[in-house]
């Protein structure tokens, strides 16, 4: 049986997915780095960008699964908006969900978080949202019809790694949902961590855009995912 990331009733084979980072933008070179030595199969594009002359759409292929995030709404209202957008433009149902109050910190907004996936999941939506690893706000969310929980594990940018790691083993023991971990992740080690740790996927870009060798750092990533997977299905194994 394959080992695939599902989520609601989209499947990867792929747990390494390119997130939209705090700076710097898409460029060909990062895309197919990404795709080609780390094997994503996810890349998330924010809304905000479409259609301007930094949207990445054009150099993505096809065979990669877009995932439109929010990035840039401060209130549900606008949130929502985006997500419809993205919709309407054709990039499906399917939303990375991120609204935060704050430019500096980019951390999110846990109420106007859950309104917008409350909101979005009654239109159909397949809702991700980005939170605080929070019991409360996780148990919410998932009340509220979230397909998978997006917990940061650092500030956006910092490549501090996983300062929130007792915080998100506490969502993976607890959220019966796939546990994606972004923001902060700067190392291949800190990606191969955050999967032993038992979190579904990882979720990266400033790390790869910023290397001195962008295909290397991908492939590293890669390797380093996979590694971590393999060993918490062992300690999985060894519980069952």
């Amino acid at each position: 049986m394959a080992d695939e990331l599902c989520i609601g009733e989209l499947c990867l084979k792929s747990r390494f997915m390119l997130g939209s980072g705090k700076t710097s933008v898409y460029t060909p070179e990062l895309v197919k780095a990404a795709v080609e030595y780390a094997g994503v199969e996810m890349i998330s594009v924010a809304i905000a960008k479409l259609d301007t002359e930094e949207d990445p759409i054009p150099f993505i292929p096809e065979s990669v699964v877009i995932l439109p995030n929010t990035l840039g709404a401060r209130d549900s209202e606008s949130a929502v908006a985006m997500a419809r957008h993205a919709a309407d433009s054709g990039l499906g149902k399917i939303v990375k969900l991120e609204i935060m109050q704050d430019s500096k910190y980019f951390l999110p907004d846990a109420p106007e978080t859950l309104r917008a996936t409350e909101i979005l999941t009654n239109e159909g939506f397949t809702v991700l949202p980005y939170m605080y690893p929070e019991l409360v706000t996780a148990k919410e969310l998932y009340n509220a019809g979230a397909k998978a929980l997006i917990p940061l594990a650092s500030p956006s940018g910092s490549n501090k790694g996983l300062q929130t790691k007792d915080f998100i083993e506490v969502l993976i023991r607890e959220i019966d949902l796939p546990i994606i971990v972004d923001a902060g992740i700067g190392k291949p080690s800190q990606a191969c961590e955050a999967m032993e740790i038992g979190c579904a996927a990882v979720m990266a870009k400033t790390a790869l855009s910023t290397a001195g060798n962008i295909r290397i750092m991908a492939r590293s990533f890669k390797k380093a995912i996979e590694a971590g997977r393999e060993a918490y299905l062992s300690q999985e194994s060894q519980r069952l």
